[in-house]
């Protein structure tokens, strides 16, 4: 039977993943020859063999790659064979200038699940066992290709057992590069804070951590991107000393269960929700909090998550997390562990800590000990955060059904597809939730989550990063983009990075940015505009007010400010995020209402005066003269208002806490709704505000009030899309920014869009906040290159 050839060109995810072992392995199957290696630019493939046994071949590679592969493009050229004798993986090769996708950092496989429980496996109770399927990789990788010396595993020679599964072929563990085991692999230990001396290693030390962790002590753990501040969930003392030493008031802490029957017993679990908290990317997914826990079960304090509804929960996803969890006295995996807290190893604010020095410095205040390892973490990457869009889930499509909140483990950093061409560029987010994006042709690598860029530890971190990406994936900016807030750090590095190189620096406004990365994950290319619904707290306006209810008729290129919701003073400026009380009483004047002491904002308010303050006389004023009150359009900032004018907070402690709260109380049984007045291309509230005052009057329950508030945003967006579909014949609508990741309001206000014929887009790649906004940013950046 005559023979054929082919030259195979393969991008997208395809190294770390076992994809040359998958592909020897086919070759193998189908008897034919060649060879398969990595490059910096993907997997390159010569082969020979029949012509039925070739397309085979390049059928399997698509139909059957492994779990962790995603393939982008498949070029295939054919020639004559080439006369190879069987089949190898060749030495990997550099290719200037190329570059590829590289796999987000994956849970722990189920056969490695196994052999850590398995007492006749060598890497038994081995918290760093991994395999071609499953451990680290982006926290690891120093530069491509992704072999071991471009990995901070490189400072472990492997022995002569992980070197032969490392060279064969039918071994999972071919070519995994952190492949490693308890004599040749990273170590654990146990230390006391305050002491960098070891009190116990290897197994020991993991017990000790687990018992003090039973004791009701704080701990520091070195994971996978960063360390965590653990301990026991249901200890409410416990819990409320880590609230104290990490000056944590209010915001939720998240909890690590150690499997979903774990979880199910505390929270409400949809299948989409299950699916998610299994994945492999083991996300912190925000469930319900289950109305009647099992009585059995010891409960969850409440200081975990004050105020709120809801449970950040996730599962463990490295080895050495399920050890924590399991009865190291018996067999398999028994579990006899609470629920953990499970935050972010830093002080308020700061970047997660990734180093044993760092951590020893920066959190020996806030843990009790320490359980480390000697496995360098080279990025840090914190946990991700989302939701399971029930909109969604509802249509079957479990997939689409994630809703980020926060973007980083176990996502970042696979590229989001572009629908054009980019040429090499960078854009540099916002001030909040920062994250920043490189894109080049068809890719976007959004990076990890940076946080907020509030101080010079977290501008280090986004330095760092940027020139870790532009490194890894072969990107020197051409352009770069940035946010219009002249005093964004980000914004500052931009403008500066710019002048610096001569490149030219194109600034894109925020909303128009929110609406552009909603378009971009959704595969539109822009030729038609969209109705674009950008909600959120804060946005610099092309009027230099304040700008958060954004009607924008919206491609890449441009925009057109279309309605927007009224403008109100934002007194004492930024200090109003964090005191709603000031909002509730600029919206009360707005409408006409008196500011009558029986309302808890106004009561709020008078005590203070009565302490010799006299806030009500200062507001007064700056309501009247505008001294350091802004006009603001933001429905973030409304929804602030709404929360102390029903006596919800009146003061917060993390962004968007009355609103989150606010959201909780909603009865979903309640049909009636507020009214909303459109008043040209301006949406008044006033009515609604004047309703809700009423309604508190009258004793009608808040649950109730805070079901027709979030009512009334819904069909007010409704209305007016009706307006502009009238006006403009445009039938597409995307929702993005901060305030769409209420799920309340994103599913009734959805529902309501698409029964009346709107296509509605809304995020499933990037997060609505502002950790999205990067990537609205490149493409809004690169359409203005183009016109």
């Amino acid at each position: 039977m005559a023979l054929q050839g082919a030259v195979i060109h393969i991008t997208g995810i395809v190294q770390g993943v076992g994809f040359r072992p998958f592909v020897y392995n086919l070759a193998q199957r189908l008897a034919l020859a060649g060879w398969v290696r990595n490059t910096s630019a993907g997997v390159d493939i010569e082969v020979d063999g029949t012509a039925e046994g070739l397309q085979a071949f390049v059928q399997a590679l698509r139909a059957e790659a492994p779990a962790l592969a995603s393939i982008d493009d498949l070029e295939v050229q054919w020639r004559q064979p080439a006369g190879f004798q069987g089949f190898e993986i060749v030495h990997s090769q550099a290719v200037e200038a190329a570059f590829q996708p590289i796999s987000p950092d994956v849970c722990i496989c189920e056969d490695c699940l196994r052999e850590l429980f398995d007492p006749q496996d060598r890497r038994y109770r081995y918290p760093f066992i991994n395999c071609t399927n499953c451990g680290p990789r982006f926290t690891i990788i120093q530069d491509i290709p992704y072999d071991r010396p471009n990995t901070t595993m490189s400072v472990f020679p492997m022995c002569l057992d992980c070197s032969s599964e490392y060279q064969q072929p039918s071994d999972r563990r071919f070519h995994a590069q952190p492949v490693a085991c308890p004599d040749c692999g990273p170590l654990a230990w146990f230390e006391q804070a305050g002491s960098a001396e070891q009190v116990s290693a290897g197994d020991q030390a993991i017990r000790q951590a687990r018992e003090w962790l039973r004791q009701g002590r704080i701990l520091a753990i070195k994971g996978l991107g960063g360390f965590h501040l653990a301990c026991d969930a249901t200890n409410q003392t416990a819990v409320a000393e880590l609230r104290r030493r990490k000056l944590r008031v209010d915001k939720p802490f998240a909890l690590m269960f150690p499997d979903l029957p774990n979880v199910a017993a505390h929270c409400l679990v949809s299948p989409a929700e299950a699916a998610l908290l299994a994945s492999r990317q083991r996300p912190i997914v925000i469930l319900q909090r289950r109305p009647g826990a099992d009585s059995q079960l010891p409960a969850i304090a409440a200081e975990v998550t004050p105020g709120q509804a809801t449970i950040g929960a996730m599962l463990p996803y490295t080895p050495l997390h399920y050890l924590l969890f399991a009865d190291p006295e018996q067999s398999g995996m028994a579990f006899d562990m609470p629920p953990l807290v499970m935050t972010s190893g830093n002080l308020s604010e700061e970047p997660i800590c990734t180093g044993n020095e760092q951590a020893r410095r920066h959190l020996g205040s806030l843990a009790d000990g320490f359980l480390m390892h000697d496995r360098e973490i080279y990025i840090r990457c914190d946990d991700s955060v989302v939701r399971a869009s029930p909109v969604v889930a509802a249509k079957g499509d479990l997939e689409k059904a994630l809703y980020p909140i926060r973007r980083s483990r176990g996502y970042a950093p696979e590229p989001v597809r572009l629908p054009v061409d980019t040429p090499p560029l960078l854009a540099t987010g916002a001030e909040l939730k920062n994250t920043f994006c490189l894109a080049r042709q068809r890719y976007a690598f959004l990076s990890h989550h940076i946080g907020d860029m509030e101080n010079y530890e977290t501008l280090r971190a986004f330095e760092d990063g940027i020139v870790h990406f532009e490194r890894l994936f072969r990107v020197q900016p051409e352009v770069i983009a940035y946010d219009l807030h002249p005093n964004y750090l980000a914004t500052r590095y931009a403008l500066q990075r710019a002048e610096q190189e001569g490149l030219p620096a194109i600034g894109v406004q925020h909303h128009h940015a929110h609406i552009a990365a909603c378009m971009a994950e959704n595969g539109l290319t822009g030729d038609a505009p969209v109705i674009g619904v950008s909600f959120d707290g804060t946005g610099f306006g092309d009027d230099e007010a304040i700008w958060g209810g954004e009607f924008l008729v919206a491609d890449y290129a441009s925009y057109q400010r279309a309605a927007h919701l009224a403008y109100v003073p934002q007194p004492g400026g930024d200090k109003a995020v964090r005191e709603p009380w000031r909002m509730a009483l600029a919206w009360l004047q707005h409408a006409g209402i008196e500011w009558d002491v029986a309302l808890p904002p106004v009561h709020y308010a008078a005590a203070l005066a009565e302490a010799s303050i006299q806030p009500l006389n200062v507001l007064r004023q700056q309501l009247k003269t505008g001294l350091n009150a802004p006009l603001t359009s933001s429905v973030g900032r409304l929804f602030d208002a709404a929360a102390a004018l029903i006596g919800v907070q009146q003061v917060v402690n993390y962004e968007a806490q009355a609103a989150i709260e606010l959201e909780a109380l909603v009865d979903p049984g309640e049909p009636r709704v507020y009214t909303i007045e459109l008043q040209g291309d301006v949406v008044d509230p006033a009515p609604m505000l004047r309703h809700m005052v009423t309604d508190l009057r009258t004793g009608v329950s808040l649950p109730r009030i805070a079901a027709r508030f979030h009512g009334a945003v819904a069909v007010m967006v409704v209305n007016v899309c009706q307006g502009l579909r009238k006006r403009l014949k445009i039938h597409q609508v995307a929702l993005s920014g901060g305030v769409w990741q209420n799920a309340h309001l994103l599913e009734r206000t959805t529902s309501l869009l698409e029964k009346d014929g709107f296509t509605v887009y809304t995020h499933s790649r990037v997060p609505a906040n502002d950790g999205g906004l990067s990537l609205g940013q490149a493409l809004v950046a690169n359409a203005r290159l183009k016109a």
